[in-house]
Formats: C-alpha cells, structure tokens, sequence
C-alpha cells in the first residue's frame, strides 16, 4: 500500500489536526494520521485560552465552537497557605474572548475533524500510526505506517511530526533536545462536584502539598501535585492516606475524597520541559510537544502548540501549494515560534523553582511571593498573568490568505 500527498502529519492532536485544517482551507493536500481510534483519552490538557478561541473568530467559527459544550473560566485564584490571591484577570484582554474555555480535547478535536473534511484537499486516518520516516538521498521524503490493514508507506514533500513529547519521528529524525527537568509530578483524578460548589477555579498551595481544581461541570478535574518521582511513594502508602491528604486541601467537606474508589481512577503526568535545538531536516518538520515539551504550568501547552501550526501553515502553504519548498522555508518556522518557546519555558521554569518546588519543600506555614502579594494590594498587576497566560509571547493570526482560502 503507497500513497503520495503534499504534506503528511503525523499526530492527531491540536497541533496536528490545526495544522492540516489550515493547509487543506489554502489548498495544499494534506493527510493526517493518527494512531488511535478515535480521540477520545481522559486527562489530557482541556484548556482552550484566549488565543486559541481569538483564532476560531478569525476562521469565522467562534459561535458554532462555542455551543459545544465548556465552562468558562475568567479569573484564576490561588489559596497560600491562609492568603487568598487573584492570580490572573482575564476580563481585561485586549480581545473579545476574555476567558479560558474548560473543554474536553475530544471536543476540540472533533470540532476541527469536522471543520477539515469540508475541504477536499484534507484526508484524517484514525488507526495509522507512523513509525519510521522514509530518506530520499540527503532528504525525508516520506513515513512508514502501520494500519489494521497492513503497512503503508506515504510520500510526501513534507512530513510535519506532531506526535508528542514521545514523538516517535523526532527519534528517528535524530533531532537533538535539551532537557531542562521539573521538580514535580501530577496526579490527576475526578472529584464529583455539587450545585452548592464555587465556580471557581483554583490552586492551593500548603506546606508540602499543592492541589489543583478545574471545575468541569458535574465534576472537578483534580491535580494533585508531588515531587518528582514520588508516584510509587504516594501509591505505597495507601489510598486510604491519599484520600485523606486530598481531603485536607479540599474547600468543602473532606469525605469528598472518598469518591476516588481505587488507584485506577489517579493518572500519574510525568512533567517534562524540554525542546529542540533544530525543529527541522531536509523533509520533516516537527511542531507542538515533538518540538518542545511545556510544563503544565499555566495550561499553556495546547495553545503554543495551535501556535506553531498557526504559524507552520502561514508560512509553508504557499510553497506547499506551489511544489517549491525548501529547507529554508522549514527554518522560518522555527526562527518564528523560538522566541515565545523559550520565553514561555524560562516563565515556567521560573514558577517551578521559585513557587512549586520550595512549596513542595516546606514543612510549615506557605506564605505567597512577594510578586503574588501585590497582586492583593495593586490588583492591576493580575492583567500580567491573564496576557501571559491567555495570549503569550506573540501570539498568531491566521493569515489573509488562508482566512479566505480556496481548499473548499
């Protein structure tokens, strides 16, 4: 089985299902591939920022996006110890979509499966994995994949790799990164959630502890933070003593906690910060996590991750389309999206060893930073975190062309 397409990616994720939409609304063919089924896998991010939902204006689709179901978030507080701070104010962005939209990724990607196959030049195949990339002379030209129906080999003038932070192609490309470590682990896990709850979304930082709670609805999606490589420690102990450690930070009744029924319900997030020296070789391109890894802090990595594809697709459609790529081209991509990589990761390496890593160390009293103080006394200063968080360091605008695109 062969097949031949302009630009294939592999990775059905936000990057890559992005990416694809915009190429095929400019009329490059395209073809994404990803391994699973369907996209239906729990905790994974759901965060859907101000950027992002800027970019579903701009395609015209903000309103039909925005009846799928969501919850809204529009300020983000942390509880330290005894001080309660607002940590982030998104009701003054310089935009219309002030808030951070809680959304199942399924959805999100769904939203966009559909909004691709309105455009001919697009094709989505679910159950096809890419395992190993295809070398023309100095160049890749192409991916191996396995599917229920037997191994298929794609050629393409280019292969995006958006398959992760475990991206198998960055592996085999043998792209070097940099690793940058992370103090922390996470336990994610579902909490019901009653009528009579706050709204609020919100983190808790206590001695040794520090507990997330983004409100879903009829549940709160949990975060339970741990030092780095405590999974097996935390586990060890038993769930009994878990329970009781989650129904202490809890802002209501702690036999809440009694609803995790066994381990099976705690998925473990290995944090890793990481990213690559060089995105690209001759043939291959590698966007989102396969590029750089993020922290969870700020819930950002789904956006730098449109991000990139936002501007992979701005910058590569034309020469796609017109059969004239080079290595150049895949160069600008990176030289275009460094800058808000780099900045966004110090931002984040410098909460978690500033704030998470000492909370985690503390064995008395938490007391917020200086810079959280003043959030209290000149609440102003909650507008930089809600930009930082909600639009980052440059963020994209689909361009002119693509917004009006001819792929349909």
């Amino acid at each position: 089985m062969d097949q031949h397409v302009t630009c294939c990616i592999a990775g059905g994720g936000p990057a890559g299902m992005m990416l694809g939409v915009l190429l095929a609304r400019a009329g490059v063919d395209v073809l994404v591939l990803e391994k699973h089924k369907d996209f239906l896998r729990d905790f994974r991010g759901d965060t859907i920022h101000p950027s992002t939902l800027r970019l579903m204006e701009e395609l015209g689709w903000l309103d039909e996006f925005l009846r799928l179901p969501h919850q809204e978030v529009k300020q983000l507080y942390g509880q330290f110890g005894e001080t309660r701070i607002k940590l982030a104010d998104f009701s003054s962005l310089p935009i219309s979509t002030k808030f951070i939209a809680l959304m199942p990724q399924w959805d999100f990607l769904d939203f966009l499966a559909e909004k691709g196959r309105a455009y001919p030049k697009f094709s989505l195949r679910m159950n096809a994995e890419a395992t190993d990339l295809v070398h023309d002379g100095g160049r890749v030209s192409g991916v191996k994949v396995t599917t229920p129906e037997g191994p298929l080999t794609v050629s393409a003038d280019l292969v995006v790799a958006a398959d992760g932070r475990t991206s198998t192609l960055r592996k085999a490309s043998g792209l070097v990164s940099e690793n940058f470590g992370a103090p922390m682990d996470v336990m994610w896990f579902r909490l019901p959630r009653l009528p009579t709850d706050t709204e609020e979304t919100q983190a808790r930082f206590d001695a040794g502890q520090i507990f997330i709670m983004l409100q879903r609805g009829d549940y709160w999606q949990c975060a339970y933070v741990i030092p780095k490589g405590d999974d097996a420690k935390v586990r060890a102990a038993g769930l009994d003593a878990f329970r009781k450690s989650v129904g202490a930070l809890l802002p209501f009744e702690a036999s809440r906690a009694d609803a995790i029924a066994d381990w099976d319900h705690v998925k473990l997030l290995t944090v890793a910060v990481d990213r690559l020296n060089e995105w690209a070789r001759p043939g291959l391109l590698c966007i989102g996590d396969a590029a750089h890894a993020m922290s969870p802090v700020g819930g950002v990595g789904i956006n730098l991750a449109v991000q990139d594809a936002v501007a992979a697709a701005n910058s590569l459609w034309q020469p796609l389309k017109e059969k004239r790529l080079t290595f150049d081209d895949l160069k600008t991509v990176q030289a275009r999206r460094d800058f808000p990589t780099h900045a966004t990761q110090r931002l984040q390496l410098t909460v978690q060893n500033r704030v998470i890593a000492k909370t985690l160390a503390k064995t008395r009293d938490v007391k917020p930073p200086l810079a959280f103080r003043l959030f209290n006394s000149l609440p102003f200063l909650s507008r930089i975190p809600a930009r930082l968080i909600g639009l980052g360091f440059r963020p994209e605008h689909v361009s002119d062309a693509i917004r009006k695109g001819n792929g349909a």
